[in-house]
């Protein structure tokens, strides 16, 4: 496969734009209805499994502008812009819209250069029709009460939306929930007023060196950016409103924010910045990483804070250079698991939705969302990254970290 962006992330194991279907024990969706004669397909629907937890979602997005610090990966700009969504437990009623997986621009971006680097091609799929489970907008649950925080990023030129699945439990489940957009990194970003920047171009010589190079930029980039998010939030908390536009809030949000109780976590390279984070920023209490090597200093420093590594396929401890040393060095609570036949992508959104086209378009194989049953895996993982947050933020002791073969056979302990 020629190394386009994503055959590049793929190449570092660091993509989350990528996964494929493969994982065929999902059935296929609903055969669109039938079409005049020589006419195109009409576009595939697919949907998102709900969250489990006990709370109805909200969420808003939030447009922030750093002006004390020229863009990191564009330095012409002497500012740096972002998007983050914040989502949060809701009240339950009020007639507010379910949030799109993707805003239109962005889809529209998807469905023109992403997906066809997947092999579905253009309007093969109507993403601009996939849909949350959460009401934007939405008020604040006051009776869920302060509520920790945590921060997510994708993986490296992967967008916030890739996370929506994990996301969603969290919030469902008495988080508020931070995901975060790195522009000119992740192949599109909208703006307010529908403007999308696009991922910069990759550089023709993809030697290891430049690849390396790349990692390590993006991952300072998206630290800083981390950095910036949770003063704003801190902000935010003290009833001042970060959004550039003053864009109205949802009732309740500042009052929710418990940030003495804040972790972070991530994705392939999202996984390394919130290692990073949590080994620089004190307030950063604990951190997870799904997938991903550790690029930078956290590498050989580890952290003390509570850790959790989640693999896949055949990874262990003492195949990943940069896993061992992080492993030894870290003084904290830790723990790895592996998610037997799952892939790289199958910590995305994408191992519940490619599965979805089968019978469709035909995209690459199960070597990025492996063959695991995509429910099973989307389970397994709901429940290990929302049991460590509540050990490890809430203080709700857990069974699941010393057996969770028991309840998941697909799991496997590492360390």
């Amino acid at each position: 496969m020629p190394l386009t962006r994503r055959g590049l992330l793929r190449a570092l194991g660091a993509a989350t734009a990528l996964a494929t279907t493969g994982a065929a024990a999902r059935p296929p969706a609903r055969p669109a209805a039938a079409n005049a004669p020589g006419a195109a397909p009409a576009p595939r629907t697919l949907r998102l499994p709900p969250p489990t937890g006990p709370w109805p979602v909200g969420t808003v997005d939030l447009h922030l502008v750093d002006g004390a610090r020229p863009d990191p990966l564009v330095p012409a700009r002497p500012f740096r812009e972002l998007m983050a969504g914040v989502w949060y437990p809701a009240d339950p009623g009020g007639t507010y819209p379910t949030a799109p997986w993707l805003p239109p621009a962005a889809a529209a971006d998807w469905d023109a250069h992403s997906a066809p680097a997947l092999g579905i091609p253009t309007g093969a799929v109507d993403w601009r029709g996939i849909r949350t489970h959460a009401r934007t907008g939405a008020p604040v649950a006051r009776a869920a009460g302060q509520l920790p925080v945590v921060l997510f990023s994708s993986g490296d030129g992967g967008t916030r939306a890739l996370g929506t699945t994990l996301v969603e439990e969290l919030a469902s489940r008495g988080y508020v929930v931070v995901a975060l957009d790195s522009t000119y990194e992740a192949d599109q970003v909208e703006f307010p007023g529908g403007r999308v920047e696009r991922a910069l171009p990759l550089p023709d010589e993809l030697t290891p060196e430049v690849i390396a190079a790349l990692l390590a930029l993006h991952a300072r980039a998206r630290l800083a950016d981390a950095g910036f998010v949770l003063g704003r939030l801190d902000a935010l908390a003290h009833g001042r409103n970060p959004d550039a536009g003053r864009r109205p809030l949802p009732a309740g949000l500042p009052e929710a924010l418990d940030l003495s109780r804040t972790g972070a976590f991530g994705q392939s390279l999202g996984g390394s910045v919130a290692a990073q984070l949590a080994h620089d920023d004190p307030r950063v209490r604990a951190a997870a990483g799904l997938d991903g090597e550790f690029v930078g200093p956290v590498a050989h420093t580890g952290v003390g804070t509570p850790f959790l590594l989640m693999a896949s396929g055949t990874k262990t401890l003492g195949t990943e250079p940069s896993w061992a040393s992080f492993w030894a060095a870290s003084t904290g609570w830790r723990r790895a698991l592996r998610l037997r036949n799952a892939a790289h992508g199958s910590y995305t959104d994408l191992q519940v939705l490619l599965p979805q086209l089968t019978g469709g378009p035909q995209v690459p194989a199960a070597e990025l969302i492996g063959t695991i049953d995509p429910r099973r895996s989307l389970a397994a993982q709901r429940t290990a990254v929302t049991a460590f947050f509540d050990l490890h933020l809430r203080r709700r002791p857990t069974p699941f970290f010393a057996h969770p073969g028991d309840r998941y056979p697909e799991v496997e302990v590492l360390g």
